[in-house]
């Protein structure tokens, strides 16, 4: 089996690696680290929980160290562009470690968040600058930083920037950077003005696809749950309180937040996940679902694409998805770096036609069932002792909601940045920290019409920008190749929720009150 040594990674970083566990490579690094190490242009496709941030991170942290110098006031010797807050912070902390066994320093820079801080760290001069490409160029603007020193740019989720309406500004920050400069490409998928990107920018680049990113790991089980309106929230409870991590993704930001309120009066621990929190919320919230405190993530596509919670065991799509991409990538957030994992879809009856045509776009053939809370096939899929928590005198319930009465992720945050009424932000939240080993996002977005998977660093947010305000965890990573594989559900290892256990119908609580919530369907206004 080959090593990081055999591949040519230096003794520094193969014992800064293996101190994280990590001592084999995944194949998308085990291809493209020759090509990237000698200096070649690279563009690499592999499908989320592949590995690929280790794949550009490793070279190049060793490039620059066999460089060795310094780095000037405000002139990064790399940079790595990212699409949203989130996976940015996950780079720079899959980064750090590597980057302090070679002696080199790292930055975050994103908006949202004081500018301040980030111009005082670039001026104090930076070797990795780790970027969302909209706050970098206010940088810029304002001569707080420029890219003329640039030796390796690497663009991460690429086809996502583009979802996202930033090509126009990557294209002007990798203008910038040195002709002469070697430069990467990651992606999920290489469409949506990827090729643009590529034929302008990139030299004779080696194209590396591992895997497609249009396929369900095989690692990964599928199953459609049919259920009745009335029945759907008492399914979910039944599946949810069973050991183990699951992430139960919405639609809508508004879904979300009800559903999350909802889960918790049912004894369910569960915190959210969406684009109505401010980032210090966020990461609280992923602290408390990596840390255990909350067994359950419910979130809209904000969290399929770089987002990674080892032991994840199980995914449930509460609310279908549009897209296949997104369901592809939704899923990708258990059966990662090996491990195995449940996908569960839970679909009515009005459902039915938009499933059939999702899974087959996914290339997936889930196995289709009927059922009600309290059947053993919920216990078959989701093994283990059921338990409740107390649930919280303090847990209002939600005002009724459809399934089409808010904006998905991503649109109110817009309508309230032009002075529009939007949604009040949301503030929930219990605990943080995600400190990333193997990294990695897919693509997403569930409307077409109004794409959103993560947070553009333009929204609204608190977090810290630089190494010393970054959040440290053990837990939550941006990819799957972690110190130890997740342990299924069902396999005796996984973590019992927490809260004080209590044996109770499934469908109890908040079950009937969803059912009368969800169960009348009204269209937008």
């Amino acid at each position: 089996m080959t090593t990081f040594s055999e591949l040519g990674v230096p003794a520094v970083l193969t014992t800064a690696l293996t101190g994280l566990g990590i001592t084999t490579p995944f194949p998308i690094q085990a291809a493209t680290l020759p090509d990237t190490l000698a200096g070649r242009d690279v563009l690499g496709r592999g499908r989320t929980g592949s590995g690929k941030t280790y794949a550009f991170v490793i070279p190049l942290v060793a490039r620059l160290a066999a460089a060795s110098r310094a780095a000037r006031s405000g002139r990064p010797r790399a940079l790595i562009l990212a699409p949203t807050r989130e996976l940015a912070t996950q780079i720079e902390a899959t980064l750090r470690p590597l980057a302090d066994a070679a002696g080199l320093r790292t930055l975050v820079v994103f908006g949202g968040v004081g500018a301040n801080p980030q111009i005082k760290a670039l001026k104090a001069g930076v070797d990795v600058l780790v970027a969302c490409p909209g706050r970098l160029d206010d940088h810029i603007r304002n001569g707080h930083a420029a890219l003329d020193d640039v030796e390796i740019t690497v663009l991460d989720e690429a086809d996502h920037m583009a979802d996202l309406g930033f090509l126009p500004v990557v294209r002007r920050l990798m203008s910038q950077t040195p002709a002469r400069g070697q430069r990467l490409l990651f992606s999920a998928t290489l469409d949506n003005g990827v090729d643009v990107l590529v034929q302008r920018f990139m030299r004779d680049p080696v194209t590396h696809h591992v895997d497609s990113a249009a396929q369900a790991p095989i690692e990964m089980d599928h199953h459609v749950l049919h259920v009745t309106h009335d029945d759907r929230f008492g399914v979910l409870v039944d599946l949810l309180a069973a050991p183990g991590r699951s992430v139960v993704f919405t639609r809508t930001k508004r879904r979300a937040k009800v559903l999350t309120r909802q889960l918790n009066a049912a004894g369910v621990p569960a915190v959210e996940l969406h684009g109505n929190l401010a980032q210090n919320a966020r990461n609280r919230n992923l602290s408390a679902f990596s840390d255990g405190t909350a067994g359950t993530l419910v979130a809209t596509d904000i969290a399929a694409r770089g987002i990674h919670v080892d032991d994840v065991a199980l995914v449930i799509h509460a609310d279908p998805p549009v897209e296949h991409k997104a369901y592809l990538h939704r899923s990708g957030r258990t059966a990662r770096a090996g491990a195995r994992g449940t996908v569960i879809t839970l679909m009515t009856d009005d459902q039915q036609a938009d499933v059939r045509d999702l899974t087959r776009k996914a290339g997936i053939r889930p196995t289709t069932r009927r059922t009600r809370p309290g059947d053993t096939l919920l216990a078959e899929l989701a093994p283990g002792e059921r338990t409740f928590a107390a649930p919280s005198a303090a847990v209002a319930m939600p005002a009724p909601v459809s399934d089409r009465d808010t904006d998905p992720d991503g649109a109110g945050d817009s309508r309230r940045r032009r002075g529009g009424r939007g949604r009040r932000p949301a503030g929930a939240g219990a605990t943080p920290d995600a400190r990333a080993k193997q990294s990695d996002a897919a693509a997403g977005g569930s409307r077409p019409a109004r794409k959103s998977a993560g947070t553009p660093e333009g929204n609204p947010a608190r977090s810290g920008q630089a190494r010393s305000g970054q959040p440290r965890s053990g837990q939550a990573h941006s990819n799957g190749q972690a110190r130890t594989a997740g342990a299924a559900r069902g396999s005796g290892q996984a973590r019992s929720r927490t809260g004080t256990p209590q044996q109770r119908p499934a469908s109890a609580g908040g079950a009937a009150a969803f059912s009368a919530r969800t169960g009348n369907r009204r269209s937008a206004r």
